[in-house]
């Protein structure tokens, strides 16, 4: 199959580099040409394990490549997918859709026979039908159908969800949409993964509902967290014990500063408002945002207690900033809250990242940047472990206490046990729910 990929964002991206590992003929095309030179380069824009070598590997064979001629790439194609950003528009909290709006009516255009116009990105209900307009309007001679697709991917983990995924959604009108996209996706009914084939609104509404209810269930570990330091129960307890019902299972029961990220954030605004407009109030995602947002507040009152009522003049090591393990993705990262908040309070910041620090310089300011947790550390107050990146699951306790004006830890992620930080040295030592 031909494939045209419109956007090399971080869904566009990987999707694209995936399919061409499928076998097929993938062009993936974006408007700054700045990025498609790094990416003809084999540079790739964003961090993700593994994507350089797999892109690497399928520009070699001769399946990728990346242009700036939409035109050029939309020529020919069998499917054309639409991945580009949907971010929260200001003031209200709906999705902006300039950008999928934009290039729907540039694909409608550039068409030269029969395609499926494929949305890849997030949108809220009913987007695939004003897509179908804006297409139709563009080139009324134009034979096409459109499909939605949403994707599942987790940030560090996305080539694995793309080629093991728990499902693929697919939203169509037509038998032969149905069957175009079938055969994109043919390796994976091969090997029997589920394929959710189902219509337009069910499909959008499926990718929205899973991320708010996977919002709801970090939510809801993380007040009940605030209720186990107050009646002194464990949290990490309290979720094994939750997680091993079926029912509930075990995943995203691990208490921490709040979710953030490039989805959960966007896709609960979008959802609640969407809510809001078919006079459908979604209450419990609405509740879900407040306490998030809340739980982030919770966290810079935590840290202020630590450091004795005041951050003024205090010294405090933060490590991590990226919202999650294994992505450089700052998108509305606890960090953008919290570290702001040590700042202004007068706090002198030392921070270290893997690999935040590219777009933490300019989002962060006013922080020195380290190397390692060791130097971070040195004649700090306060030692504050925001993101669980491997690197910081084994950390010397002892050479990090040793070297600290104030051995105090405030461990965001619960790695650490309290008699492990104590007998290492640390005078103090809090986590969350515990």
């Amino acid at each position: 199959m031909r494939i045209a990929m419109i956007g090399t964002g971080y869904v566009g991206l990987v999707s694209g580099v995936c399919f061409s590992d499928f076998g097929h003929e993938v062009i993936c095309v974006d408007k700054a040409p700045e990025k498609i030179a790094k990416l003809n380069k084999g540079e790739v824009p964003i961090y993700e394990p593994g994507l350089e070598d797999l892109m690497a590997r399928n520009v070699e064979a001769g399946r990728l490549s990346f242009t700036t001629d939409l035109a050029q790439a939309v020529d020919g194609a069998d499917a054309v997918f639409i991945a580009v950003g949907t971010p929260t528009r200001r003031g209200d909290g709906h999705a902006d859709l300039t950008y999928v709006m934009a290039a729907a009516e540039e694909v409608g255009r550039a068409l030269t026979g029969y395609a499926v116009v494929v949305t890849k990105s997030t949108v809220p209900v009913g987007t695939n039908r004003k897509v179908q307009e804006v297409v139709a309007q563009a080139n009324p001679k134009a034979e096409f159908d459109v499909a939605s697709n949403p994707e599942f991917l987790r940030e560090g983990a996305a080539i694995d969800d793309f080629m093991k995924p728990d499902r693929v959604v697919v939203g169509v009108q037509s038998e032969r949409a149905a069957k175009v996209m079938a055969e994109i996706y043919r390796p994976l009914y091969l090997r029997d993964f589920p394929i959710v084939t189902t219509d337009l609104e069910s499909a959008e509404m499926i990718k929205y509902a899973a991320n708010a209810f996977l919002a709801t269930k970090i939510t809801f570990i993380n007040e009940i967290a605030a209720l186990c330091e107050k009646v002194g129960a464990d949290v990490k307890e309290v979720s094994k014990g939750m997680g091993l019902d079926g029912r509930i299972g075990n995943k995203f029961l691990h208490a921490g500063p709040g979710y953030g990220g490039s989805c959960f954030p966007k896709d609960t605004q979008a959802l609640a408002r969407i809510g809001q407009d078919f006079a459908a109030p979604q209450q419990i995602v609405e509740t879900v945002i407040r306490v998030n947002d809340a739980v982030k507040l919770r966290m810079i009152e935590k840290l202020r207690d630590l450091c004795d009522g005041s951050f003024n003049g205090k010294k405090i090591a933060v490590l991590g900033v990226t919202f999650k393990p294994n992505t450089d993705d700052m998108r509305d990262a606890p960090s953008l809250t919290i570290v702001p908040a040590l700042v202004g309070g007068g706090a002198t910041v030392h921070v270290v990242d893997p690999q935040g620090r590219r777009e933490g310089e300019h989002l962060l300011p006013n922080v020195t940047w380290c190397d390692d947790p060791y130097t971070a550390a040195e004649a700090a107050d306060l030692l504050v472990i925001l993101t669980e990146w491997n690197e910081f699951r084994a950390l010397d306790l002892t050479r990090l206490s040793k070297g600290m004006a104030q051995a105090r830890m405030a461990d965001l992620r619960n790695i650490y046990s309290r008699q492990d930080a104590l007998s290492a040295g640390f005078a103090t030592y809090d986590a969350i729910g515990r």
